[in-house]
């Protein structure tokens, strides 16, 4: 792998240099001489777990955090001293973070000005604001106007609303950190054509994403951190899936997918979900999910694969068909019903829907048993806790220094491992996840794909929904597929068809098998 940055073809100087980054926190370490060299007019990739310091090194770039002595950042060639964000704005540097920083009871042109509205005297120009953010709106293809509130747009509007403020402000660097997590294909798509336009304009855009399809489409070179520290940096030609996995954790991909369990040796059915329907974006779902399986479904965006779930789950009321749990009907009036009965069901948004983000890991693995520690009915058993939120932190190897430690300040991969060891506390016989493996690096990935295995080794039935075809294909023994709001049909198992990208997207859209695989 190279050990260092290999110049693009253009002969343009480097717009951004960052030399000897180090940065130490209590106890941590957390980089340690870090390099980053950025060119105008391209797309530099910046990857790694989390936990491997992009978002510190970011955080250092926009003025967030400041580095330890002995490091030196370089725009346009001329050494700069970052001493907070607004000196990174003055320098042409914006980042635009993964949970966007718009405040959605203004409108798109008071987001864009914030911070340095025109004024009139004393009183805030809002006529000279509006039209002079027109340009910007119209040079990127907004369909909104500068009056419009921000709380009104998706969240593919409020990206765009990100990038107008930086380029209305001149910015030169953009950082752009997972920005498509909350997007559909569509609206990806449409970022990606702002991106290459930018791009073509000549800014620089530092492009944070553990997806790999997104960083092989739009960079023009990947600069990977691990553990702290600068591993390489991958030119156009050089950039390979396999090649990023290595040089991110240091093992090839094909050790990624873990499929110990067979699922020839599956047992009886557990869950049997029959012509389900909310009455509204689920019309009919159906299928079975045996003992010991791991049961993929797969759709496209809105195919109503989370809405079924919930269903299932008793998040939501289901206003036709049956769903029978071992043998017997049941109808859950909520999910602490469902809980209890032996099925569990996993965000697809831990953050917002699963994690306490203010409250220990702790804390959050024992929410769901915190009744089996009580005492006199009353009081807590805080002990027994504790050893079994260490137990759970030994077994799902989540990399944190104690269970007394806050869950909102740990990585993507491990907030998400443990938000699974709270379900599994409660023993389940089912586990619907959805999206496991949403926004977490790829060697979290890899351990949550062990897991998964795991419990299906131990005779739990598994239901695993996933936009990532790889993933559905890697770990499924079969797969069901839905499409506007039904299941189509199903792939592996005794069906006869292979489990294969083609074939789920062939259900996926409605396209003949036969006439795909001719």
């Amino acid at each position: 792998m190279p050990s260092s940055p290999e110049r693009p073809a253009s002969e343009a100087a480097p717009i951004l240099q960052m030399r000897g980054i180090s940065k130490t926190f209590p106890g941590v370490k957390a980089l340690n001489d870090v390099q980053l060299t950025v060119y105008p007019g391209e797309v530099h990739s910046l990857m790694g777990e989390n936990g491997a310091g992009k978002s510190t090194l970011m955080k250092i770039l926009s003025g967030a955090y400041t580095a330890d002595p002995g490091g030196e950042i370089l725009v346009n060639g001329k050494p700069v001293h970052i001493t907070g964000p607004l000196s990174a704005k003055a320098h042409g540097i914006a980042i635009i973070y993964q949970e966007l920083s718009l405040s959605p009871n203004l409108t798109v042109a008071e987001n864009i000005y914030l911070g340095r509205e025109a004024r009139r005297g004393f009183a805030v120009d809002r006529a000279s604001m509006f039209s002079g953010c027109n340009e910007v709106l119209t040079r990127l293809g907004a369909t909104f106007g500068p009056r419009t509130l921000v709380g009104d747009l998706s969240i593919a509007e409020r990206q765009m609303v990100e990038v107008a403020r930086a380029i209305h402000a001149h910015s030169k660097i953009l950082v752009m950190d997972e920005p498509t997590t909350a997007l559909s294909s569509r609206e990806t798509e449409r970022l990606f054509d702002l991106i290459r336009r930018l791009k073509n304009e000549g800014l620089a855009i530092i492009y944070i994403s553990h997806r790999m399809a997104e960083v092989y489409e739009l960079s023009e070179r990947v600069s990977v951190l691990r553990d702290g520290t600068y591993v390489g940096t991958l030119p156009r030609e050089k950039i390979k899936p396999e090649s990023i996995v290595h040089m991110m954790v240091g093992r090839d991909l094909s050790s990624f997918y873990k499929k110990e369990h067979t699922g020839g040796s599956r047992g009886p059915v557990v869950l049997e979900v029959n012509g389900l329907s909310d009455g509204k974006r689920v019309k009919n779902g159906s299928f079975t999910l045996h003992k010991g399986e791991v049961l993929g479904l797969a759709g496209l965006v809105g195919a109503g694969r989370t809405e079924l779930a919930r269903l299932i789950y008793g998040a939501e009321p289901h206003s036709a068909g049956s769903i029978r749990l071992n043998g017997q009907d049941v109808a859950f009036k909520g999910p602490a019903e469902a809980i209890d009965t032996g099925i569990v069901y996993l965000t697809e948004d831990r953050k917002a829907q699963g994690l306490f983000l203010d409250m220990t890991v702790g804390e959050n693995i024992n929410l769901g048993v915190i009744g089996r520690d009580a005492a006199a009915g009353a009081w807590l058993d805080r002990g027994r806790a504790r050893q079994r939120s260490l137990a759970a932190i030994k077994a799902m190897t989540i990399r944190v220094p104690g269970p007394d430690f806050p869950v909102g300040a740990l990585s993507g991969g491990n907030q998400q491992k443990a938000l699974i060891s709270r379900l599994l506390e409660t023993q389940p016989k089912v586990l619907i996840l959805d999206e496991p493996t949403r926004g977490v690096d790829v060697g979290a990935k890899s351990e949550i794909y062990r897991i998964i295995d795991d419990l299906a080794k131990s005779g739990a039935a598994i239901l695993v929904i996933s936009s990532e075809l790889p993933e559905v294909v890697g770990i499924a023994d079969r797969v069901v597929v839905m499409r506007e709001g039904e299941t189509v049909g199903e792939v592996g198992g005794d069906t006869g068809v292979a489990i294969n990208e083609q074939n789920i997207m062939a259900l996926a859209t409605g396209v003949d098998m036969a006439k795909v695989a001719a």
